[in-house]
């Protein structure tokens, strides 16, 4: 039978002014995962190694989003799974995201049905509202279709690519402690005042014109959150300390990396980005909480398939 392993990249979610919304893919690290096609059907997960989390499927992101997948596209072969966790669950980087991407995207290709991207995107939303609690797509959409995106409707399927300059590089701190998007998600405000509605919707516009017109200064400006900023950073040790470096050391921007404790900047050139990261590591080598520090391009081709074999049976 057919065997395929997938990489599932890591992504960034928000982008400050895009709530929920915006997401960019990264090229740094992703989700492995191995899946065989079965003659015995059913789906299972056999082994995960890089996390402490469930091989029962209905309680598992990749096993949720699989089944949600396999009930709209029945098969009458089986699949086993095994996960193999790069992207650190609770990090802010996507981890969910990433391994429900793998798990449907994986199958799909395994079944060779001409089902696109686009409409694989719901099953995976399954997957991550079962981590969140709530339907979103923000690192969805960036992790299955690379590059800088936009979910203007989930509902509709109307989730869009974005140009970006080709120098954009993106730093990214993570402090090594879990903050759950569930959790976070009831900690923020579900009340916002009509003007910081103005302003965040002002900003999203601001930074979608910027990108296109490779206005640095404008996307610079626009990378602020009215939203949730002010919630979640109490959260993370030295974020504004952290954030202050960043720009100080030329980012266009800095802000939290989904529900964090992530936190992620934008830099022009790769020389911006490295000044970045020594200042945040520079910070943060005086806390005793372990953190891991990197650079990233944007990945602007997503989840894809990196090896293919068959064994006979």
């Amino acid at each position: 039978m057919e065997s395929i392993k997938v990489v599932s990249p890591s992504s960034v979610a928000n982008v400050s002014c895009g709530f929920d919304i915006l997401g960019i893919c990264l090229d740094h690290t992703g989700d492995e995962m191995l899946i065989k096609k079965s003659k015995t059907p059913g789906l299972r997960i056999l082994k995960i190694n890089g996390a402490d989390i469930s091989t029962k499927i209905e309680k598992n992101v990749a096993g949720i989003a699989a089944k949600s997948y396999l009930k709209k596209y029945p098969s009458k072969f089986g699949f086993e799974i095994e996960i193999i966790k790069k992207v650190s669950v609770g990090s802010g980087l996507g981890s969910s995201a990433s391994s429900a991407v793998a798990a449907v995207y994986g199958i799909n290709y395994l079944l060779e049905r001409n089902i696109k991207k686009i409409d694989l995107i719901n099953h995976a939303v399954v997957g991550e509202t079962y981590a969140s609690g709530q339907a979103h797509a923000d690192n969805i959409a960036p992790t299955m279709f690379g590059g800088f995106t936009l979910v203007r409707d989930l509902s509709s399927l109307d989730i869009l690519k974005l140009p970006y300059p080709n120098d954009i590089y993106i730093t990214i701190i993570h402090p090594e402690i879990e903050i759950k998007t569930s959790m976070v998600r009831e900690i923020t405000n579900k009340k916002i005042s009509m003007n910081k509605v103005i302003k965040q919707t002002a900003n999203l516009g601001g930074l979608i014109s910027g990108l296109y017109s490779n206005n640095y200064e404008l996307i610079s400006r626009c990378l602020v959150d009215e939203i949730v900023e002010e919630y979640r950073a109490k959260l993370i040790p030295d974020y504004y300390l952290l954030k202050e470096s960043a720009i100080k050391n030329g980012a266009l921007g800095c802000g939290i990396s989904g529900s964090g404790p992530s936190i992620f900047s934008m830099s022009k050139g790769k020389e911006t980005a490295l000044k970045v990261k020594i200042g945040f590591e520079e910070i943060f080598s005086n806390n005793k909480i372990k953190f891991k520090t990197f650079i990233s391009k944007i990945n602007n081709e997503g989840v894809k398939v990196i090896e293919r074999w068959f064994i006979r049976v």
